[in-house]
């Protein structure tokens, strides 16, 4: 499994279409070939902060994904909007558990 994780600041007055352009994607990269997992997280203390998270079978798949025109087109419809440059990782997991409930 390949972990991304990406974070992206906007200018406050452009969250709202950063969510739209969101919402009208997830979908179609959640179903990207190799794509198992994609997430948006929003930062408590700085509302313009937000992460993805996305699992891929192999880094191939994300990089497959990151050139592809899809790619392209969501990428293009959301860097204007950013007030600082994206910064991304790609990591290993290392521990994972799941708190149950009785």
């Amino acid at each position: 499994m390949f972990i991304r994780i990406v974070k992206l600041s906007f200018h406050p007055e452009n969250i709202p279409t950063f969510l739209e352009v969101f919402e009208n994607s997830k979908e179609k990269i959640r179903n990207f070939e190799g794509c198992s997992l994609l997430e948006l997280y929003n930062d408590k203390e700085h509302e313009n902060i937000f992460f993805t998270y996305s699992y891929w079978d192999t880094e191939k798949d994300l990089n497959n994904y990151r050139h592809s025109d899809y790619f392209k087109e969501v990428w293009s419809n959301t860097k204007p909007f950013f007030n600082n440059k994206p910064e991304a990782w790609s990591v290993d997991r290392l521990h994972s558990s799941e708190i149950t409930s009785n």
